[in-house]
């Protein structure tokens, strides 16, 4: 995907498959950072971070943007989730915590690949009375998110844009997970500490102790790597170098793919699905 995108993305565009999720009440803050990777306590208001949901073995639920709006407001953009199951999931940890857990289908996301108006880095802007922008690019790639209410999404490029942010993503490094490749991998796997998505210092998250060991004693033996494939190709697929299995696809967008591979690999082909599969260097300046 070029970095200079055509005329047609300028403008705000619907963002499918990102549903939100929000945690309200006077300790939102505090379930929060007890629950997820990130460290919510540390992150300044009216800011957003990385951050992820883990089992209690360290493996990947969700990836998503935590944004601390207020003392009392957290709200989570959840790509690819299944935001019902997770705000289902997470009431059973709620026991007299005063947090409210909702599904915001009263707000939609839209995006363009174009630097923000006033949001920058991890700080967050407002526009209009209840709209909220992100900064999701860097000068590589340039992008910017929306927030608002469902009436203010326009369709227009509507699937062009889906795929080009999936693949954008992809190219950042930040893993689009389906289904099938939740719960099959830590944070250090997914490359999570590029994004500043997880905190070994702060205090007992699920999946803590493991993330925190890896991190410590130096057990991280493999990474992302991004790859040209063949469109169609499948997560889950194995990546074959000489015919022998080193590495699996953990997701696709078009004919890119994130590959979870050993750490050090032979300067050998590689394969995918029978094709060779090309690796491409990630780009930089996404973590917040």
């Amino acid at each position: 995907m070029p970095d200079n995108l055509p005329s047609d993305f300028i403008g705000y565009s619907p963002l499918s498959g990102h549903p939100l999720l929000s945690l309200s009440g006077a300790d939102a803050v505090a379930f929060a950072h007890a629950q997820f990777s990130s460290d919510v306590a540390a992150l300044p208001l009216r800011q957003w971070q990385w951050s992820a949901w883990l089992t209690a073995k360290g493996r990947t639920i969700a990836v998503f943007q935590l944004l601390k709006l207020a003392e009392d407001q957290i709200l989570l953009v959840m790509p690819d989730a299944d935001a019902d199951a997770i705000a289902s999931q997470l009431q059973r940890f709620v026991f007299r915590r005063k947090v409210r857990v909702e599904v915001r289908n009263d707000l939609s996301v839209t995006a363009r690949f174009a630097a923000p108006e006033a949001a920058s880095g991890a700080a967050i802007a407002q526009f209009g009375a209840d709209g909220i922008e992100l900064d999701m690019g860097s000068d590589a790639l340039p992008r910017s998110l929306r927030i608002g209410a469902v009436a203010d999404a326009t369709a227009a490029n509507g699937d062009d844009i889906d795929l080009a942010w999936r693949q954008s993503d992809l190219r950042y490094g930040v893993p689009r997970l389906d289904a099938a490749q939740r719960e099959q991998w830590t944070p250090q796997q997914l490359g999570l500490d590029r994004l500043n998505g997880y905190s070994v210092k702060k205090g007992c998250y699920p999946g803590q102790e493991i993330v925190a060991r890896t991190h410590f004693l130096g057990k991280a033996k493999r990474a992302l790597q991004l790859l040209r494939v063949a469109d169609g190709t499948a997560s889950g697929t194995q990546v074959l170098q000489n015919e022998a299995a080193i590495g699996t696809v953990a997701c696709v967008a078009g004919d890119l793919a994130l590959a979870v591979l050993p750490l050090e690999i032979a300067a050998e082909p590689l394969a995918v699905a029978g094709v060779t599969a090309t690796p491409l260097p990630l780009l930089d300046g996404l973590a917040r």
